[in-house]
């Protein structure tokens, strides 16, 4: 038997709240928080969060705005956007009465200082064990059971191992790591390149340039992940290629769907966070501190930001000197 038995999910948005359905599912005592007493207290009741409509939730979850409640748990998962981490951190950290297992569910870097979720979590509660959790997912199939598998990591193999026995379900499988970096690195680039390959498609660049801005953009990520000492095989992994591969051909992506929306012409779809929109450009801003040249991902941030127009970018990438894939 597992040494966690009851596990608070931070963020009662749809990943969160398809993060307690999968974690009773495995048989764990459930907290799920919410940051508006209104939202806590309407799920609650309902037993449906209009942010996921359509699944319901099981009866024994417990729903509040309690943070000191949720704190108590054996584990915690915070869902809340990746730029919102370091504040819901802080908040927890000051209920926390043990060290215990922070486990970010959110891929990003974080503006400004260019932390991995990870570190965010190590600065904002020193006493926590951080860990990871990414990989090819949707909180849809996730809450209503359909086989998904991902990847946790953690820097001691024992902890990653039974956070994996914790939380594994028959349909929902965590793969256990000691590569943190490579974990991460694969859940925020793959966000940035999904919005090209969505630009490539509303754009009806046809088939082979949503394959060749796939790879070229694979190649980008390996490239960002062993300067920053990822293994090659996390990153051709659920973490890297296979979240990558998911999320450049899904509707379902918001990432795709952004890119999809502009390549268009059209607005952005309402009411959806793309995480890459936020990642883009601090990514380039890591990449250029390496030297690490990463121009789809370029492509992407200039387009987001202005500066450039999707035209000019496409052209600016195909006008590349040629030389040898690497």
């Amino acid at each position: 038997m597992t040494a966690f038995q009851s596990v608070a999910v931070i963020g009662a948005g749809a990943w969160g709240t398809a993060l307690a359905t999968a974690a009773a599912r495995a048989g764990r005592n459930v907290t799920l928080w919410a940051r508006s007493a209104e939202h806590a207290a309407r799920i609650a009741s309902t037993r449906d969060n209009p942010r996921l409509p359509g699944v319901p939730l099981a009866p024994d979850i417990i729903v509040t705005n309690d943070l000191a409640l949720a704190a108590r748990a054996d584990i915690q998962l915070i869902a809340t956007p990746a730029q919102h981490l370091r504040g819901v951190v802080n908040m927890l950290a000051s209920h926390l009465a043990r060290p215990a297992p922070i486990v970010a569910c959110a891929k990003g870097i974080e503006h400004g200082t260019h932390k991995f979720m990870t570190d965010v979590i190590a600065e904002a509660a020193p006493s926590a064990q951080p860990a990871i959790l990414s990989g090819p997912s949707f909180a849809d199939d996730v809450a209503r059971g359909l086989p998904t598998a991902v990847t946790l990591a953690a820097g001691d193999e024992r902890l990653a191992s039974t956070l994996v026995q914790a939380l594994g379900s028959p349909t929902f499988r965590p793969y256990h790591s000691i590569d943190i970096r490579g974990v991460e690195i694969g859940g925020a680039a793959k966000n940035v390149l999904a919005i090209a390959v969505g630009i490539a498609v509303g754009r009806k660049l046809g088939a082979s340039a949503q394959a060749a801005l796939t790879t070229r953009g694979f190649a980008e990520l390996m490239r960002l992940g062993r300067a920053l000492g990822a293994r090659s095989e996390t990153l051709a992994g659920l973490s890297g290629l296979g979240d990558l591969i998911l999320t450049c051909a899904s509707p379902q992506s918001r990432n795709f769907a952004l890119g999809l929306a502009l390549g268009r012409g059209e607005p952005p779809p309402a009411g959806k966070l793309a995480e890459g929109e936020f990642t883009a450009p601090v990514l380039i801003e890591l990449a250029a501190s390496r030297d690490i040249e990463m121009p789809v991902s370029e492509a992407v941030a200039s387009i987001l930001s202005g500066r450039s127009t999707i035209d000019a970018a496409i052209s600016g990438l195909l006008t590349r000197p040629f030389k040898s894939e690497e």
